[in-house]
Formats: C-alpha cells, structure tokens, sequence
C-alpha cells in the first residue's frame, strides 16, 4: 500500500450514534475515508458489491441478519473486502465465530480510537495486498476458469482429528494435503500437535523455523513473512506449518493465538488441512471450532468406537452442526464384522468414506518419507483418499451458497 493510497471504509450499525461516533473517530487519520453508511446488514451487502471497499466496519448485533452472517456473505461475494467486527460481547466463542466467517479483527464496543484506526490500517493492507495479487494473477495470463476459481475463492480448514490415538490421522491428514493439491488449488499442511509432531517427518523435511516464529507478527502478517517460515515440499510444492523442534515451546501458544493466525491464512489457501493430537489442548480445540469440517477419523476397535461415540455427544452438546463431521473409517478390514454401516448406524453418524487396511503401505511410505499418495494413485488406499478429497470439494460448493436466511449464533 503506498502513502497516496486512502483505505475507503464503510460503517454498519444501525444505530445512528454509534454510526457518528464511529465515523468521527477515524475522521482524523488522513490515510482513512468513510465512503458508505449501512443501517442493516443487508444494505452493507449491498454496498460492498457496488463501492468495494477495503474495510467494513461491522456491529455483531443487527436487526436483520447478524454481523457474523453477514461477514461471511460479504467474505463469499467480495472476498477482498476486509470485515472488523465490533461488539459489547467480548467472549472469545464469539470472536472464534467471527474468524471463522472470515473477519480480519474482532474489537469490544466501544473501541480506542488508536486501537481502531490501527485495526483499519492493517486490514487495509491486506485489502489493498490481495486486490493487487488478484489483478496481477489476471494480468499475468490466468485463465478465464481459474480466475473465476480465484475470484469466487474461500479459504476452508479441514481439521483430521481423533479421540484415539493410533488410528492414522497423521497419515489421512499428510496425503489428503497432497490429493487436494493442484496448480489451480493453493493447499497448506498444518501440524497442529504442537508438542509432538511429525508431519515433517512424514514428508522427510525439515525446516529451522515453525509457528511459533509467527507469534510475534500476528498483527502485521504479511504473505512474504509467511513463506519464509513455511516448508516447501520440492516435489510437489505443498506448504507445510511445521510443529516446533521442541515440545516445551507449544506452551508459548494459545488458541486466541492460534485462531487468528488461521483468520489471515484462509486469505491465501484453498484448503487448510490440520493434523491434530487426541487430546482436546486449546489448539485442537479452536482448530474444532474454527474448522468448515471435522474429519473424524476411527477404527474398528472397540475403544477408538467408544472415544468417537463420546466426542459426537459432546460436539452436539458444544451446538457443532453434524453435517461439519465428516466420520472416516481408516484400516477397514473386511474380514472384522464391525462394519462400517453398523457403526454408523449405532453412532448415528454415517461413515462417509473406508479407507482400506494395507499394513504395508503406510509403513513403508513413513519410513521412506515419501506419502503413499505421491508414490503412488492407484494403489487402493490412495484411490480412497482421492476419492475423501473429491468428497471434501463437492462438499465445499454447497458451502459457497450464499447464505439468504438469518442464522443464530453458536455458543
């Protein structure tokens, strides 16, 4: 962004006063100019499709549909656009709610005027950044399909998790990133066991920094700084976010924290795949919360059955629509009479995908480094996870639907 550059904003509440107050408190910042009142979350739609704005400016709380909602309509139709969320509320499940729908910053009414006009200008920055990425890939030669795939681009998180360990998370999470993968489809690989990980170990890489080198940008990310702690997998050009190389730093980690730091990645992925630990620590946890779906993933053995049937109850409990679990069935041997259609049928939870028991294969591709998926295509457990990924992807068009009807918030 250059210093001749305004950073045009636009201001939703209904309250009149508010609105003012708002207004007058940016007034000052000469890199700042309010180009458009919203009164309703609807009108604010609206305004951001014929103004494109860099920033809107959005109460949680409106007479219509609420600003989550809108967020995330407006995140759909104009993804450039950057949303700051304001609200009385200053729960960390409503600040996890408005991340998720793709807000760039989340502050309790009524803010500071530095702590606002600071919010602003960073969410300028990666307005401006991402209109001036859009035109140059268009510019570039970009084909009038991947445009089209680009422009209407949003960024999901996948999360693989189970209540048990054991059952090969690390292994669906690690070569569901490389099915999803494609010149046309930007996917990166999150190690979110931040303890003890090995997503670089499955992909025989190594890279000298992790998250944790993140940390202390979190307000001014940019995707430069991005790439230089990211590994690159050589054969294939998979980003991976390593765990780090020492457990005791995870605890240098929170899922506030971590929350945010998906808020800034889904701008730049298509898919964000998450391998997480069975424990529920606070990073699994806002990884669950922040996530489009939930890749369950068991066994055939009665006690990973048993974690999965208690998980389930407690998403229910937690308000987490069922049709964001995504349940998968990993080592399926055919000759064990627990079939999949019995265990969805008793966990009332269909099993979406089986992915064949090959004691062989994974073994082989760990030791080696190599995901079996890269290796090989046609091997029948790579098939089954071509075919998950196929599934996430239709899956994922449902979700580009705009979103027409009011919609409560989750607790």
């Amino acid at each position: 962004m250059t210093g001749q550059e305004k950073i045009r904003v636009i201001i939703v509440d209904d309250i009149a006063e508010t609105r003012e107050n708002i207004k007058r408190m940016v007034q000052f910042d000469q890199n700042i100019e309010v180009v458009g009142i919203a009164r309703t979350a609807q009108e604010a739609i609206d305004l951001c499709q014929q103004l494109k704005p860099d920033v809107a400016i959005m109460d949680i709380n409106m007479p219509d549909i609420d600003g989550i909602t809108a967020t995330e309509i407006i995140r759909k139709k104009v993804p450039q656009v950057q949303v700051i969320i304001l609200s009385v509320q200053s729960d960390q499940n409503y600040m996890r709610n408005a991340m998720k729908a793709g807000a760039r910053d989340f502050l309790s009414k009524p803010p500071m005027i530095d702590e606002l006009t600071s919010a602003i200008r960073r969410a300028g920055a990666v307005a401006q950044e991402e209109k001036s990425k859009f035109f140059s890939t268009i510019q570039a030669g970009a084909t009038s399909g991947s445009a089209q795939t680009l422009q209407s681009m949003v960024g999901r998180i996948l999360v693989a998790y189970s209540p048990k360990g054991g059952v090969g998370t690390t292994t669906i999470a690690t070569n569901l990133a490389f099915a999803l993968q494609s010149p046309d489809c930007r996917v990166l690989l999150i190690d979110g066991n931040l303890q003890f990980g090995d997503v670089a170990v499955f992909i025989n890489e190594q890279g000298k920094n992790s998250l944790i080198d993140l940390l202390p940008s979190l307000d001014e990310l940019d995707a430069e700084l991005i790439q230089d702690v990211l590994i690159t997998h050589q054969a294939t050009g998979l980003h991976i976010l390593a765990a780090p190389a020492r457990p005791e730093l995870a605890a240098q980690v929170n899922g506030e924290q971590f929350t945010k730091l998906l808020a800034y990645l889904r701008h730049l992925y298509n898919f964000i795949v998450i391998d997480t630990t069975s424990i529920l620590t606070d990073i699994v946890q806002a990884s669950i919360d922040t996530a489009d779906f939930i890749l369950l993933i068991t066994n055939q053995e009665i006690p990973a059955l048993k974690n999965c049937h208690q998980f389930l109850s407690l998403a229910d409990s937690g308000g987490i629509p069922r049709e964001r679990i995504l349940f998968i069935m990993n080592k399926w041997d055919k000759r064990i009479a627990i079939t999949p259609e019995k265990i969805g049928e008793s966990l009332k939870q269909k099993i979406v995908i089986s992915i064949p028991y090959d004691e062989r294969t994974p073994l082989v591709a760990v030791n080696r480094g190599i995901p079996f998926l890269v290796d090989s295509k046609t091997l029948p457990i790579s098939r089954s996870i071509v075919s998950l990924a196929e599934l996430i992807v239709e899956k994922c068009k449902e979700l580009e639907e705009p979103v027409e009807v009011k919609r409560g918030l989750r607790k």
